[in-house]
């Protein structure tokens, strides 16, 4: 890694998020005895990660040293009894990372006493092919170079930006967290109109998917905003208009995506008080 770590590495929580995390850093390059991973079962293809790169797996948490940061990988259900467990950790007064949903930074600051030095991010599951994007906000604990590491192990599974209000943290995770599952689920629908419009399923899964993928890497490499895209491929009168007028109308598509990051943020928000 480009910033090297001068103690060790917790991963507490090594599946598909964090998982996805591990892997990031050892391609950056990140030497796996800085590294140790709490999980009690963690998935077969990361428990083989761990074994083939030798990282130490669920060791004692009293009888570690040097321990620099704790990044914390387990779902909002499961966190009470992760964080009991990795109570022992927190002597070493470790900047703490967590990419839990709905887990406010206050959670951590009682977990880790006094001063906590905190870091309460939301990546989203294209992290898992190094495309996805977090956004960090930090309290007032962490410092420049706390900073600068969170942003280097976060930058492992693609773009970071940061944020200044913790507050915003739900709305980012209903429109990036749960977003993949949007695009997703329009991908079903687009291979569903496809089988109702007389293709054969196979063909119809085909052309959603590579239409879906497609149009992202467009977006991505052409830098152009989504909006000039859908002007650039829209000839008027023509099918996309047509079709784009539906989607497009006042109960069409954009109301129907504020209701629903409108309830995932809420859901968020309910979260943040369990």
């Amino acid at each position: 890694m480009s910033l090297p770590l001068g103690g060790t590495l917790a991963l507490i929580g090594a599946g598909k998020m964090g998982g996805a995390l591990l892997e990031g850093w050892l391609r950056q390059g990140i030497d796996p005895a800085q590294v140790v991973a709490f999980d009690p079962h963690p998935p077969p293809e990361m428990a083989a990660v761990l074994k083939e790169r030798k990282i130490r797996h669920n060791p004692d948490p009293a009888a570690l040293e040097r321990l620099e940061a704790v990044l914390v990988a387990v779902k909002p259900q499961f966190m009470d009894e992760a964080l009991a467990q990795a109570k022992p950790l927190a002597r070493h007064r470790p900047l703490v990372i967590s990419v839990a949903a709905g887990k406010t930074i206050a959670t951590f600051e009682q977990w880790g006493g006094k001063d906590a030095a905190v870091v309460r991010a939301m990546p989203n599951t294209p992290a898992a092919v190094g495309r996805g994007i977090t956004a960090m906000v930090a309290n007032a604990q962490v410092d420049e170079r706390q900073r600068a590491l969170a942003l280097e192990l976060l930058s492992a599974v693609g773009e970071v930006v940061t944020l200044e209000d913790e507050a915003l943290l739900d709305a980012v995770t209903a429109v990036s967290g749960s977003g993949p599952a949007y695009v997703f689920y329009l991908t079903e629908c687009l291979a569903a109109a496809g089988r109702a419009a007389g293709l054969d399923e196979a063909l119809a899964v085909q052309l959603a998917r590579a239409t879906v993928a497609g149009a992202g890497e467009l977006m991505r490499q052409s830098g152009l905003p989504a909006e000039v895209l859908r002007q650039n491929v829209t000839s008027p009168k023509g099918t996309t208009q047509a079709a784009l007028d539906v989607l497009m109308a006042d109960d069409g598509l954009a109301p129907l995506l504020r209701k629903a990051v409108d309830a995932a943020q809420r859901r968020s928000r309910e979260l943040g008080k369990g």
